[in-house]
């Protein structure tokens, strides 16, 4: 403990480093003169003509900010960037009481966010299928459900002070909350008092007809008239590189302190040199490259759903139920019972299907105690169009076997 107090203490004395004229002696930080890399090249396809690649290089000053240690919260070129990222989507601007702290993915600062905030037996708001606490539906979270449990909550017994939500596409159900559920939820974050983690992954692979829906983050400005109480999660693994591991919080100055306190003493900082790799792919593109580069990412999602859907009407008509995804890359349909009857999937996914040469995740994997659900989660993001064919043929001949069986024929 006295070890990772001192780390973190060194680490907030970093930024002192950089006050004009002063002479460091702080930090036991190698001498990049020592480091063999001299320079690093990489091509990316442009987001304007997918026929032509940009040559790009982190070098010089760049590359020796990207081989050492940074701050904290991230590296000041990408985090400028992202900041004019957030004014653009979200109409967040400097100067609001909130900031921004990059990480190693999004999880890895919701996981600091929950430790932060969250202590042992304090209960917490989750959407439903993941936990049975909050019911949603193809529109996002029910605000009566909400509105009920809270209204109802035992008196003797702390509030939930985090309703954690993904908003666009959710993972596992497909769902995208519209914007009068938004600002339902939000209301309801005001009148109880508990925050929003808002945790947004598929913001950006939203290809649904309907204009994109403003944000909590951004609403709770424009629609509350008053800010502080969400807490935002970004990543970039779903646009630029799963591998790249860089997402990035947004939210209350406090807030980001206390997660960037966390990651001080545990993993210390996320990847410069990633971080200078994307800074200059971003910078390179520019604000409009990165929407062409979107607009192309979540053109080809919605392709993929088109084909898998077509897919599952021709065969699994009749034998299950679902509602079209608008966002990210999973369809969470209902598997159908011959008398009515609420169904299991675990089996016919788990074995039947199996055995018959497809692959996907029952619906109990999302819930509490692996309680039984007739749901099943498919994922069309890498199967080719011949592929999604064969996989959904066998998956209905599985759901014909499961039917024989229970009805002995």
């Amino acid at each position: 403990m006295a070890q990772q107090t001192l780390s973190s203490v060194i680490r907030g004395l970093f930024p002192l480093e950089k006050t004009p004229g002063l002479i460091s002696l702080l930090a036991g930080k190698p001498n990049p003169s020592t480091f063999p890399f001299t320079s690093l090249s990489f091509k990316a396809r442009s987001p304007t003509n997918p026929d032509e690649e940009l040559d790009l290089t982190v070098d010089g000053d760049e590359l020796k900010a990207g081989l050492q240690y940074s701050d904290t919260a991230g590296t000041k070129p990408l985090i400028d960037w992202l900041f004019g990222l957030q004014e653009r989507y979200h109409g967040r601007v400097r100067g609001e009481g909130w900031r921004i702290s990059v990480g190693s993915g999004s999880q890895d600062l919701i996981y600091k966010a929950v430790e932060a905030f969250v202590n042992p037996g304090d209960p917490v708001l989750v959407e439903s299928p993941v936990y049975a606490w909050v019911e949603t539906d193809a529109h996002g979270i029910c605000s009566t459900s909400l509105r009920s449990i809270l209204e109802n909550w035992p008196a003797e017994k702390p509030k939930p002070k985090v309703l954690y939500t993904v908003p666009y596409g959710c993972n596992p159900t497909g769902m995208t909350a519209t914007l009068e559920r938004r600002k339902e939820v939000l209301q309801l974050a005001k009148e109880h008092n508990f925050l929003i983690l808002e945790d947004d992954p598929y913001f950006y692979l939203y290809y649904g007809t309907a204009p994109r829906y403003p944000s909590y983050f951004n609403l709770e400005e424009t629609y509350l008239g008053e800010t502080g109480r969400v807490l935002r999660f970004d990543s970039f693994s779903k646009i630029l590189s799963a591998g790249i591991r860089i997402g990035f919080a947004s939210g209350p100055t406090p807030l980001l302190n206390a997660i960037d306190m966390h990651t001080a003493t545990s993993n210390l900082q996320s990847s410069s040199l990633t971080q200078a790799i994307a800074a200059t792919l971003l910078n390179a593109w520019g604000y409009d490259g990165f929407q062409a580069h979107i607009d192309q990412v979540s053109a080809f999602y919605r392709e993929k759903r088109d084909i898998f859907e077509k897919g599952m009407k021709k065969h699994l008509a009749g034998l299950a139920e679902w509602d079209t995804p608008e966002a990210g890359m999973f369809f969470w349909f209902k598997l159908l019972t011959k008398d009515g009857s609420e169904g299991d999937s675990k089996a016919i996914i788990e074995t039947t299907a199996f055995n018959r040469g497809v692959l996907a995740l029952p619906g109990t994997a999302f819930l509490p105690n692996g309680r039984k659900t007739a749901y099943v989660r498919a994922s069309f993001s890498l199967t080719p169009e011949e592929d999604v064919d064969v996989a959904l043929g066998r998956l209905r001949e599985a759901i014909l076997d499961a039917h024989k069986e229970a009805t002995g024929a």
